[in-house]
């Protein structure tokens, strides 16, 4: 007499099989790999966990309130990519690096669209709290040709660990874009970057406690390097020293990206400028790979 309870291992392959099938009429042939493969390791997840129903409900609710906080402001689902490790992964697997190229870090949630532009030289502090910081450096290619004109696009925390953009939407502070100079040079004010918690009053915070691990940021600028026939250019530079270095949130940091912050007294400044209080420095150059480089 046939079986008419499978072996629980035999039913739950059904199922699996079942939803596989279900994707043979895909008509874009990526689309199809991509589903295929997130299928087999959900459910083999799943299998492997023994994952109960009240766990799965809960999965579902905590991917709801992420829904629910996330708006044009504030991305949870990019931050719970970065918590994962998941942002880091994909920098990984499509960034292609060449040797002396400044490597890529992940992009976070808080970069704007409609940033202002600042003259080369100008503050994009813009009254953003903080020691005063003098950022300089030269924008080039992995062959060390200048790229003049390069847009730079930078962001960051104020003194208090905050992006504007956590503060009110009509408050722009700490952001700006520039272009190089002709001969690659860049050079703008801003505000010493300090290190700061992630957003963590949401689900993802939730998840960090019940994980016992912590929500900080090493303290760090995010520059996005956009030039012709380059590859765009998504990184950060650390201050070296930093206490949270070796423990970064979002496992963004990388040697290579850390720089000194050299303090100075009141006095003139590179650019000419008399500053009245104590000041900072960093010097870092951007160098991109060529578009088509493998």
């Amino acid at each position: 007499m046939k079986d008419e309870h499978p072996a629980a291992e035999d039913r739950e392959r059904a199922v699996t099989d079942e939803v596989l099938a279900s994707f043979d009429g895909t008509g874009d042939p990526r689309l199809r790999e991509v589903m295929l493969s997130l299928v087999r390791h959900l459910h083999s997840f799943a299998r492997e966990v023994r994952l109960s129903e009240r766990e799965w409900e809960t999965a579902i609710e905590f991917l709801t309130r992420a829904g629910h906080i996330t708006d044009d402001r504030r991305q949870e689902f990019i931050l719970l990519s970065d918590v994962l490790g998941l942002s880091m992964l994909t920098v990984a697997i499509n960034e292609r690096q060449e040797p002396g190229a400044t490597e890529a870090t992940v992009f976070g949630p808080f970069y704007v669209d409609d940033a202002p532009e600042v003259p080369l030289g100008g503050d994009i502090a813009r009254g953003a709290v903080g020691t005063p910081c003098y950022v300089s450096g030269q924008v080039r290619s992995v062959d060390g040709t200048p790229i003049g004109g390069a847009l730079l696009h930078v962001w960051g925390a104020d003194d208090d660990g905050f992006y504007d953009v956590q503060y009110s939407a009509d408050h722009s502070a700490g952001r700006g874009w520039l272009r190089a100079a002709p001969d690659g040079s860049y050079r703008f004010w801003t505000v010493l970057p300090t290190p700061y918690p992630i957003p963590h009053d949401g689900p993802v915070g939730d998840l960090l406690t019940a994980a016992g691990r912590g929500p900080m940021r090493p303290a760090h600028l995010h520059f996005k390097v956009v030039a012709p026939g380059h590859r765009t250019l998504i990184t950060h530079i650390f201050v070296a020293g930093d206490p949270h270095l070796g423990d970064d949130a979002v496992f963004g940091v990388k040697d290579s990206l850390v720089v000194e912050a050299e303090h100075h007294p009141a006095g003139q400044a590179p650019d000419g400028s008399d500053q009245q209080e104590t000041w900072t420095s960093m010097t870092y150059d951007l160098v991109l790979v060529t578009e088509g480089a493998r």
